[in-house]
């Protein structure tokens, strides 16, 4: 691939867009190359002025839009667009459509990168809201005091007065917050964070100097601050929320995960339970276990469950969270690092990896001890397949893949895959 080359900004062409690509940018064809074009619909033919030239392909900027796409809708949020925000990238589609597009992508994704023809993809289960439905958001803070998004470019920060992908409550701490009682000179970002309670809201800040700043603040939430190698330091309250699932309640210390989208979480459990469909004698693997969320239900239907977790904070967490549960053993430690050291055998394993996928050391190790079946949970189709492809050829035949759209409005994909040792 070559690399960037400029070009003339007053050259145009004309794109009839196919299909959409991973990353939300809509392809087309032109003179034999493909051309990727954010903010476009496949289905639409338009003008497109060409940003980055790549040789083999390139990008592109819609300018004109000759024939609009059925599918295209207003956005909701005035910060949505070209060179602004970068937190959504779909609000111009209706949610019908982004569905659709992201069935076609975990289907091509797993053909393409893990070189399944056919793969079993099953029909994406939708969320119960498209809008206003994330429990956590990270707002980064610009040199003038203002909170914002990373823009679509990448580099610059987006001041943001309103967003509306984030629960109620959020939006109304955002209007509520004054940086100043938060030493706003020396944040660089901050975190709200709300729990199955409306009342039960959490800041966590990082500053530029990575040293606690003053605050005065006279509001009903607890505050932690978050160092670079993302110690929690509770400031004001217990620096921690709660979510209930399923009829548990997991405690989340700031800097610790847990999905955004509380339905879809509770689907996402099922989903494990019902594709392991464990008998009660099992042993269980659950690897990058976070505060416990998979843990705490496996545990009720197997024998043993050991889990796996590299953040201190969230084996903290896990610990109360599953302290009731006598059958649950959990390590600390980076699953590259535990998996070789275990030599026990194990009749299946849940896997919930970050969006990078396994370390390769990681599944060598998992292969080695062949639990007979693995749920992956990925949030990811590009690396999923590729650790798919990497455990077919280990011996496993894949099963199906449940695709789940945890995240309206932007390009993100959650997915459950089930695998079988053949």
């Amino acid at each position: 691939m070559s690399e960037s080359q400029p070009v003339q900004q007053d050259d145009l062409i004309e794109l009839e867009l196919t299909t959409m690509a991973h990353g939300g940018s809509a392809i087309g064809r032109h003179e034999g190359r493909t051309i990727f074009v954010p903010y476009a619909i496949p289905g639409e033919r338009i003008t497109a002025r060409l940003t980055q030239d790549k040789g083999r392909f390139a990008y592109a900027e819609g300018v004109t839009l000759l024939a609009g796409s059925q599918a295209r809708v207003i956005p909701h949020c005035p910060h949505f667009g070209p060179k602004r925000c970068g937190g959504c990238h779909w609000q111009h589609i209706e949610y019908p459509a982004q569905l659709a597009f992201k069935e076609q992508i975990v289907r091509d994704q797993l053909t393409r990168i893990g070189g399944i023809a056919e793969p079993p993809v099953l029909s994406i289960i939708p969320s119960p809201t498209a809008w206003q439905y994330r429990t956590h958001v990270t707002l980064h803070v610009t040199p003038e005091g203002q909170v914002g998004f990373v823009g679509t470019d990448d580099q610059r920060i987006v001041p943001i007065q309103e967003c509306h992908i984030i629960r109620p409550e959020l939006q109304d701490l955002l209007e509520r917050l004054n940086l100043e009682t938060l030493d706003g000179n020396t944040l660089a970002r901050l975190r709200l964070q709300v729990g199955s309670q409306s009342d039960d809201l959490l800041i966590a800040l990082s500053t530029l100097d990575d040293l606690p700043p003053a605050i005065e603040l006279d509001l009903p939430v607890s505050v932690s601050f978050l160092s670079q190698d993302d110690e929690p330091q509770a400031l004001i309250g217990t620096g921690k929320v709660h979510y209930a699932v399923k009829g548990r309640v997991f405690q989340v210390t700031a800097g610790s995960f847990f999905q955004v989208n509380l339905p879809l979480a509770e689907q996402l459990v099922d989903l494990v339970l019902a594709n392991l469909a464990l008998q009660g004698e099992e042993s269980v693997l659950d690897l990058y276990s976070g505060v416990g969320l998979f843990s705490a239900f496996l545990a009720e239907r197997a024998a043993l469950v050991t889990a796996i977790e590299g953040y201190p904070t969230a084996v903290a967490d896990a610990d109360a969270n599953l302290r009731d549960l006598s059958n649950v053993t959990l390590i600390e430690g980076l699953v590259e690092d535990v998996l070789p050291e275990l030599d026990e055998p194990f009749d299946a394993a849940v896997l919930d990896p970050p969006r990078s996928g396994m370390e390769t050391a990681a599944l060598d190790a998992l292969a080695a001890l062949a639990p007979a079946r693995i749920v992956y949970v990925s949030c990811d189709p590009a690396t999923l397949a590729r650790d798919i492809k990497r455990l077919i050829a280990k011996g496993y035949q894949l099963q199906s893949v449940q695709p789940l759209d945890m995240f309206p409005q932007t390009y993100h994909i959650e997915c459950v895959a089930t695998l079988r040792r053949a």
